[in-house]
């Protein structure tokens, strides 16, 4: 199988396992009682119908209007594959729904509508603003898309946007401002050429001029070449307004002395000697994709002085529209717009310019991980995965709503809703980009990120390794036999290469045994093992062999655990590694990543009744482990009593050990003994115990014994959190090392290898 059909065939499983399509209508309200039913439907929903009927702005309120947006095509003009029709339209519908719902929490339905015909496609898409809060247009041809857009924002009151048009502009626009400041030129005195007069490049001219380049300024080429006053092929009033007097005809003829060239059209238009003949410090957008109109190795060794941004991933200065949609129509939703106008697309643009430059604060980029970058010719736009930017972008085009008028519903505390925006950041596929980032630049820059995998041959932690490998996170060692691994990278369709990509270690023979076992011996020779047993231990216990490569420093960090019970793993980690300075105790964090929370529960699988004592210092040590997760902890002592309501045993042991946390860690946010409930609900506390000191929910549930830490976490995370889950960290360890579980996924296994990276790097800092 070729490496395309490879690629081909794990895009097909994507799509249609473990269900078909990329996304699914879930409830969000219970309906298990009688009494759900009749408020659910009939006749409790009539009051709520009466009431929408009497006062439409209620509507927000009651039903999910307010946070659905349609995704609406004809599938005349789909990403590179031009008019495939509405149905093929539908897998890349459904992918824009998935990036509305992960980077933003907007639900969406994703609509394919078989008709080419404008004024009929306006006439469906108009019937629909009952059902939705906003409209994202996608994938409809030029001119067509102009007119539908126009007609809809009349005849309608909400949002509509096309993001072909819009969305790329505003990216566009902000690469565009920040690329003058790194090139030290004024907007108002560049040259721009463009290739490429389609709906994206016509509105990112628009909207540029709105920013104040001169349309004087503006030289615009396409597929016939330049756009001068008096043509009259492939000409429409929007391309007209562009058309400048002049006798040139081609591209070569217009570039001479240009500042910036803007291209949204084909690969390899912009030529080595087009180039040259642009003026000083040029600034390239080439944003053809995937084929730019200029490739950086060329621009670079044709002249020094350019900076350029293309579209593509693997390059620095990527222009994705993600960087936008998303958080437009949060921001929009959020106060009810009734459009999205002008001002809103320039805040918009301004946020997203403004935080490339935020990238200088070191403090920043220690708090989300990322300290490779800074603004500058390598860095004109920040990344299509930053956490801040809905953070950024949302109260900003919210703000700009708000104050032109078209906001229904003003935010009543701006400051209040940033911060809500802040969390929302956790509980998203967001919380782990930052960490992959740090992970990978460490890998880069050749730091600590040798990890061994000590259940090599297990399939998941060979899949995992390949992703691994393929995305620079680590530099795996696995603990297998050389022609078993190589058998299975075969069977299960892998690109690894033994002794290149990852490093091995035989368990039947390897030349450092000797040293290995012997060491092992010296460290048990008073606990009853001998030299014959520390020679066989060594050879038969996976996790013995990778707990005395990090020892001895042969790795950087260990992964275990994937087979076999965790209190197996752990004695030899105890036995070879140990706790870390001042450390009584182990312990076992997870942290969940729920739909509405992400939550870390300690300890889940080591201590059967731990002491108050080791709670505390479990509490603690979890405490700082989500610090350096970026998460800030809230903690929950929980208990079958709550605030001293019954005598449980548990009560007073989490009572005792608040004293104690609050004693060695008076910093920390934590209160308890508390059912589970108040803790998650601030309400609910309030009304238990105003005067709690722990504020919002609970982030960091610290249970009293494992048996409840365990039932809990893995009753949490099939039940409510999709499998979906980081850890488990094995607090108290004197090394880079985790023990995960017989039921760790391949992304869990991912997750967990980046972690223990930063993880080793973060103890040689400390040392």
């Amino acid at each position: 199988m070729t490496q395309k059909q490879t690629d081909q065939q794990a895009a097909f499983d994507y799509h249609e396992f473990p269900k078909p399509g990329k996304i699914s209508v879930v409830a969000n309200k219970p309906l298990v009682t009688q009494r759900d039913l009749s408020l659910a439907y009939t006749p409790g929903v009539a009051s709520v119908c009466e009431a929408i009927a009497t006062e439409p702005a209620l509507a927000h309120r009651f039903t999910g209007r307010g946070n659905l947006v349609g995704v609406i095509t004809n599938g005349t003009s789909v990403l590179g594959l031009g008019n495939i029709g509405p149905l093929a339209s539908k897998p890349v519908m459904e992918g824009k729904a998935v990036l509305f719902k992960k980077f933003a929490g907007v639900d969406v339905f994703d609509i394919e509508i078989n008709e080419t015909d404008p004024d009929k496609l306006v006439d469906i898409i108009a019937g629909l603003e009952p059902t939705f809060g906003g409209i994202n247009l996608e994938d409809i041809k030029a001119p067509e898309c102009f007119i539908v857009e126009r007609k809809l924002r009349e005849r309608m009151k909400i949002p509509v946007f096309h993001d072909d048009q819009h969305g790329t502009a505003i990216t566009v626009s902000a690469a565009f401002i920040n690329g003058l400041k790194v090139v030290g030129k004024t907007i108002s005195e560049v040259k721009v050429v463009t290739s490429g007069a389609g709906a994206a490049a016509l509105a990112c001219l628009d909207l540029l001029v709105d920013l104040g380049l001169p349309v004087e300024n503006i030289w615009v080429t396409d597929i016939e070449g330049v756009v001068y006053r008096g043509r009259t092929v492939l000409m429409d009033p929007d391309k007209a307004r562009f058309a400048q007097e002049t006798d040139a005809r081609k591209l070569a003829e217009v570039i001479g002395g240009a500042d910036v060239f803007l291209g949204l059209s084909v690969g390899g238009i912009l030529s080595a000697d087009m180039l040259k003949a642009m003026g000083p410090r040029p600034l390239i957008l080439a944003l053809a994709n995937p084929t730019p109109e200029i490739f950086p190795e060329l621009a670079y060794a044709t002249r020094d002085d350019v900076v350029i941004a293309t579209g593509r991933s693997d390059y620095p200065n990527q222009v994705n529209n993600v960087l936008c949609f998303p958080y437009i129509f949060r921001g929009a939703l959020d106060v009810g717009a009734t459009t999205i106008t002008r001002e809103m697309e320039i805040a918009a643009v301004h946020a997203i310019a403004g935080l490339a430059e935020e990238e200088q604060n070191e403090v920043v980029a220690a708090a989300y991980g990322v300290y490779d970058v800074k603004f500058g010719p390598q860095y004109l736009i920040p990344k299509p995965f930053d956490p801040r930017l809905v953070a950024r972008i949302a109260p900003a085009v919210a703000k700009a709503a708000m104050e032109g008028g078209v906001a229904t519903r003003p935010l009543p505390d701006p400051a209040a809703y940033v911060e809500q925006l802040h969390q929302f950041v956790y509980h998203s596929g967001a919380f782990m980009k930052p960490l992959f980032s740090t992970a990978k630049r460490l890998v880069r820059d050749g730091g600590n990120a040798r990890i061994v995998f000590t259940e090599g041959e297990d399939e998941r932690v060979l899949r995992a390794v390949q992703v691994l490998v393929d995305e620079k996170l680590a530099r795996p060692i696995l603990v297998g036999r050389p022609e078993v691994l190589l058998a299975r990278i075969e069977r299960f369709g892998l690109r690894l290469k033994l002794g290149q990509d990852v490093e091995v270690t035989n368990p039947e023979y390897d030349e450092r045994f000797p040293q290995y076992w012997t060491t092992y011996w010296e460290l048990m020779c008073r606990d009853g093992i001998s030299k014959e047993m520390a020679r066989v231990e060594m050879r038969r216990r996976l996790t013995l062999i990778g707990a005395m490569m990090v020892r001895l420093g042969d790795a950087d960090g260990m992964i275990c655990g994937t087979v076999g019970a965790y209190h197996d793993h752990l004695r030899f980690v105890d036995q070879v590694i140990g706790k870390r300075s001042g450390a009584n105790t182990y312990a076992a964090m997870n942290i969940l990543l729920l739909d509405e929370r992400t939550v870390a529960l300690v300890d889940t699988h080591i201590n059967d009744d731990p002491s108050a004592e080791q709670i505390a210092e479990f509490t603690i040590s979890a405490a700082r482990q989500m610090k350096w997760l970026n998460l800030t902890p809230k903690a929950a002592l929980l208990s079958r009593s709550n605030f001293g309501s019954g005598g449980a045993a548990s009560g007073a042991k989490m009572r005792e050990a608040l004293k104690l946390v609050r004693q060695h860690a008076p910093e920390l946010e934590v209160d308890g003994e508390m059912h589970g409930d108040c803790a998650l609900d601030e309400s609910l506390r309030a009304r238990v115990l105003p005067t709690s000191p722990l504020k919002g929910d609970a982030n960091l549930l610290v249970c009293p014994n494992v048996d409840s830490g365990n039932i809990a976490y893995n009753l949490l995370k099939t039940g409510a959190g999709g499998n979906v889950a980081v850890g488990p960290f094995l607090l108290g360890v004197n090394a880079p090392v985790n023990i995960l579980t017989s039921s760790a996924t391949v992304r869990r296994i991912i997750n967990m290898a980046a972690l223990t990276v930063i993880e080793a790097n973060r103890a040689q800092a400390d040392s």
